[in-house]
């Protein structure tokens, strides 16, 4: 026979396992891995392989452009809707139209064998698309098609595409969070002109997902308050009406000798007092 107090405890254990659930979830969930393809080596986004009839408009620096901008020899919106590609094997992590300045992006998570031996990963990121190609979770190739050269969100920009290529796994769209140096980020072109072929494996590697930062939701954006002006001027006071014979109640029970108690009479008073 079940018992009442069996089944205190055990509803006590149920609320408990909940709330270490809902605690450590997001523990939990940024250890999962899945598996890719190790890098036989990296490529230019655009103009495969080499980046034939593009050119970097603007460059990486530590603290200002965290990227590399990609633009088409013609100029202007000459390459709106070129094709971008993986510039290695490799797992998509992420696959969103971000707005906020960025538009469509696709993020890229690599993993590669370094001169060391040890087997190092990185994140590469292709923003302003025009349109994405690929979806969270979706195993890509060198060369594969990722989406094509956009102008951002409302055509903000020149069409371009921004790359950068993170040394950290955990920046994902929260580039606030971490330093803007080479402790995050690797110069693109550097990293891939020193490893533009590596040694051929073909073999499957584990590489960590789930890792970036969630939004923070004490900053999300949101549309401008109107707050009502706020006037100087001293509001009058308005008595309701009441009837005479109230109002003359009023006026008694609120006199200062009927309302204070006989301990804050005057010592004088007291003496004095007529009995």
């Amino acid at each position: 026979m079940v018992t009442a107090s069996y089944i205190r405890i055990s509803v006590v254990v149920g609320f408990l396992a909940a709330c270490f659930c809902a605690v450590f979830s997001d523990r939990v969930q940024a250890q999962a891995f899945t598996t890719t393809r190790l890098a036989d080596g990296f490529d230019i986004p655009v103009g495969k392989p080499d980046g034939a009839g593009y050119y970097v408009y603007r460059g990486f620096s530590p603290y200002g452009h965290l990227g590399e901008d990609w633009n088409g020899n013609g100029g202007g919106n000459t390459d709106e809707g070129d094709p971008v590609y993986s510039i290695a094997h490799g797992v998509v992590v992420f696959s969103e139209d971000y707005r906020r300045g960025w538009g469509n992006v696709v993020i890229v998570r690599h993993a590669y064998r370094e001169t060391n031996g040890q087997i190092a990963f990185i994140d590469s990121l292709y923003g302003h698309l025009k349109v994405r190609s690929v979806r969270v979770g979706q195993q890509v190739t060198r060369g594969q098609l990722l989406g094509t050269i956009g102008c951002g969100p409302y055509r903000m920009y020149a069409a371009h595409l921004h790359f950068e290529i993170r040394k950290d796994l955990r920046v994902g769209m929260r580039r606030d969070l971490y330093p803007k140096t080479y402790t995050t980020y690797h110069h693109p072109r550097n990293f891939i002109s020193t490893r533009r072929r590596l040694r051929l494996e073909d073999r499957l590697v584990r590489v960590p997902i789930n890792t970036f930062q969630k939004s923070n939701p004490n900053r999300v954006l949101t549309s401008a308050v109107d707050v009502p002006e706020v006037s100087t001027q001293q509001a009058s006071t308005v008595r309701p009406v009441v009837p005479d014979e109230i109002e003359s109640v009023i006026q008694e029970e609120t006199k200062p000798e009927s309302t204070a108690p006989e301990k804050s009479r005057g010592l004088l008073d007291m003496l004095f007092k007529k009995k």
